[in-house]
């Protein structure tokens, strides 16, 4: 019979047992997060892996997310903070509070009116908490801390609940081109300059453009990490037919035209790298 997510908490206080693993007991709040991090973005990549018709590395990493979220409440339970339960408890009640469509009486017959009532809940329950809303930010909920690309699809998602939004995607196809004019422009006045300020202004400018896609991949509803994870995927591979190649022909990167390497990259192209 499969473990059970009961057995999966034993487990962890077994490990954090005095007679358990040294490594496990050593484990802090802080010494996890990288761990809790890098487990996340996995499990990110093997979404892509079970889109493929590939579940099991999407069920492994899952599984191994899972195992930080009960490692993390292993230790807050032995500091006295909370334990796995309050954990689930609190996501439990969150989930029901923020779907009144589906367990109270109030309606929501689509998805846009959802997006609207959970951020105005959301800001019931910080009141409601006792903060200081006048001054708050819809984008608050938006960490830092996320990849760029990640942060720059939910800051416009975030707008685009109240309607700060383009209405179709050709207008934000000509947005992409007057961006794409800027930066030209910013090239040809700052970028020979050795100036900080000048270099921070064609930096800004590339900025601008990668918004301006990042919210093309939003209105096709197109993760944009996800999307760029595939094309690093994919230049890995045809870098490497190119480089296998190469060794093959004892020929350096440095005796190869770029033309050959174009020839190279179609080839791999070709062959479905």
């Amino acid at each position: 019979m499969p473990a059970t997510f009961e057995d999966l908490i034993k487990l962890m206080q077994k490990l954090r047992a005095p007679d358990g693993c040294p490594w496990d007991r050593e484990q802090t709040y802080a010494t996890l997060a990288p761990m809790l991090l890098e487990e996340a973005y996995e499990a990110f990549e093997a979404v892509e892996e079970a889109r493929a018709g590939r579940p099991n590395e999407l069920r492994d990493e899952l599984g191994d997310l899972l195992f930080q979220i009960v490692f993390y409440a292993q230790v807050a339970q032995e500091q006295g903070d909370f334990n796995i339960n309050d954990v689930t408890g609190a996501i439990h009640d969150k989930m029901v509070r923020r779907h009144p469509h589906v367990f109270g009486d109030t309606d929501a017959n689509d998805t846009a009116t959802v997006l609207r009532n959970w951020e105005a809940m959301k800001q019931e329950e910080r009141l409601a908490a006792g903060k200081d809303v006048r001054e708050d930010s819809l984008l608050n909920g938006v960490s830092s801390k996320a990849p760029a690309l990640m942060e720059a699809h939910q800051l416009s998602s975030k707008a685009a609940r109240v309607g700060f939004d383009w209405k179709q995607l050709e207008d934000i196809f000509t947005k992409l081109e007057e961006e794409v004019g800027e930066l030209r422009a910013a090239i040809q006045t700052h970028a020979a300059s050795a100036s900080e300020a000048d270099h921070t202004f064609v930096r800004e400018e590339v900025g601008d453009l990668l918004f301006a896609v990042t919210n093309i991949a939003r209105h096709l509803k197109v993760e944009p990490e996800a999307a760029l994870k595939l094309t690093n995927r994919k230049f890995r591979r045809r870098f490497g037919y190119i480089e296998r190649k190469l060794r093959e022909r004892g020929q350096p990167f440095e005796a190869t035209t770029i033309a050959e390497l174009e020839t190279l990259w179609q080839e791999a192209k070709e062959r479905g790298q």
